[in-house]
């Protein structure tokens, strides 16, 4: 007897259809294509690169870009706020803090800077600084995705991840994105750079802080390239007809791809490694030498060359800025650090033609609050705050000698120019010529974006 199909009968049809099959012949026709191969963004947009500087921990905006004179008159004033208060009480009393540092107007453009930071003033007319961002997290790792993949829960793509999504890779010899952690990892892993639900092409690549940046890049004694080459040729025939019988294998092919990667490396990276070829004023501009400097010195010159290479994406990582404790100390010694490096960079990069073509951006995870608790006695430091932070921005088509945006008379929240993370996100994004509506990825259901849901361009940043 007849009957008509079931709902479940009629979609299980539709998979032996002609339809099906030309629909999966495309699908696989579009797998094989280059996914990094570099190509133009949804606008026309200066920026080509990004250098990312994530200080992790918490940067206190108050005490580096943000005065707050007004807080010299409550300093150890005890302070509770009522939707405080019950916390308060469990945790100890809480005090306001003046910072330690003394500001100055920097530049042209009277740019408001800790005195500390006296490399960077000098190239203060070439930073946009953003005063008004938010975020929705006080707790490090999830304060750490939402910054470097917009989600606070982890599991979505980097920001590199995307930025490679979406224009490809100059130079098919290096990954598109590289990241330059230090020797632990901060808080949140290697998802801070993981490419999430992209295909596994797009992930970061970190370089090691300590010992070779890459294990076993050369290849063993007694080894030469012709034969790593018909080995890699038999390996890629084997993968090949393993693939060809279990399609959609996303890791297979990106495993496939890293091989050859990986052999075009060996001839590019100990070139782009090896700073002994920078001459001599060059290193001593970036502070290489200086047991202070010298660390994240490195960082930097080394990514002034990887965007010379051709690599879209740098994030270069410095941590232990979660400063709880005497601020002065802990930010003084950090921002010694990192001063004459970041201000090297921008020169460099400058003097070099490519600051044009090329977005830094200074961030952490979230701000610092005006106040702090006691921990054995009154410390001088700050605790967590997603309701204030200062970014800033050099190069790439920045809206350079402003500053966009404002907090509090304390710093406690953004109160003029105020913008979600997103917005951040988005108009990163469009500095870049990316339309973060445009750029989305089908997923579990859906289209998925950096920004999660959309976002607001925020165009005083924009030069």
């Amino acid at each position: 007897m007849l009957h008509a199909p079931t709902r479940r009968e009629f979609v299980y049809s539709l998979g032996a259809s002609l339809g099906s099959v030309a629909f999966t012949s495309l699908l696989a026709e579009e797998a094989n294509k280059n996914l990094l191969a570099p190509r133009d963004g949804h606008l026309p947009a200066k920026a080509k690169n990004v250098i990312f500087l994530m200080m992790e921990g918490g940067p206190s905006h108050i005490d580096t870009f943000d005065p707050k004179p007004a807080l010299a008159k409550l300093h150890l004033r005890e302070f509770i706020r009522e939707d405080q208060q019950a916390s308060a009480m469990q945790s100890g009393k809480r005090y306001y803090v003046q910072s330690p540092f003394k500001f100055i107007k920097a530049g042209e453009c009277g740019a408001d800077m800790a005195e500390n930071w006296s490399h960077l003033a000098k190239v203060a007319d070439d930073l946009c600084f953003f005063r008004g961002c938010t975020v929705d997290s006080v707790n490090h790792p999830t304060a750490m995705y939402q910054m470097n993949c917009g989600n606070r829960f982890g599991g979505d793509p980097g920001i590199g991840a995307w930025v490679n999504y979406g224009l490809g890779t100059l130079n098919e010899d290096l990954p598109g994105f590289i990241v330059l952690p230090e020797v632990s990892y901060p808080q949140g892993g290697a998802a801070n750079w993981s490419n999430g639900f992209l295909p596994a092409r797009f992930q970061g690549t970190p370089l090691r802080a300590k010992g070779s940046p890459i294990l076993d890049l050369a290849p063993p004694a007694g080894v030469s390239t012709e034969r790593q080459r018909r080995n890699l040729d038999l390996l890629a025939r084997l993968n090949t007809a393993h693939a060809a019988q279990h399609p959609g294998h996303d890791e297979l092919a990106a495993r496939m791809d890293n091989y050859e990667l990986a052999f075009r490396m060996q001839m590019q990276v100990p070139e782009v490694l090896d700073l002994s070829q920078e001459d001599a004023k060059t290193t001593a501009l970036y502070g290489i030498g200086n047991d202070a400097t010298d660390a994240f010195g490195r960082k930097c010159l080394l990514a002034r060359k990887l965007v010379e290479k051709g690599v879209r994406f740098v994030q270069l990582y410095h941590g232990s800025w979660d400063s709880h404790d005497y601020i002065e100390r802990a930010h003084g010694n950090l921002v010694r650090g990192v001063d004459q490096p970041i201000a090297a960079l921008i020169t460099d990069l400058k003097r070099r033609g490519l600051l044009e073509s090329t977005l830094i951006v200074w961030c952490g995870e979230f701000g610092r609050t005006p106040d702090n608790g006691v921990r054995g006695g009154i410390a001088y430091g700050r605790d967590h705050n997603p309701n204030a932070m200062t970014i800033w921005l050099a190069g790439g088509g920045c809206n350079a000698g402003h500053t966009v945006g404002a907090t509090d008379e304390l710093g406690m929240e953004a109160v003029e120019g105020k913008s979600h993370v997103r917005d951040f996100h988005v108009t990163l994004l469009r500095l870049l010529g990316l339309d973060d509506n445009k750029l989305t990825f089908y997923h579990a259901g859906r289209f998925k974006q950096l920004s999660q849901f959309g976002g607001t361009v925020i165009k005083e940043l924009i030069g």
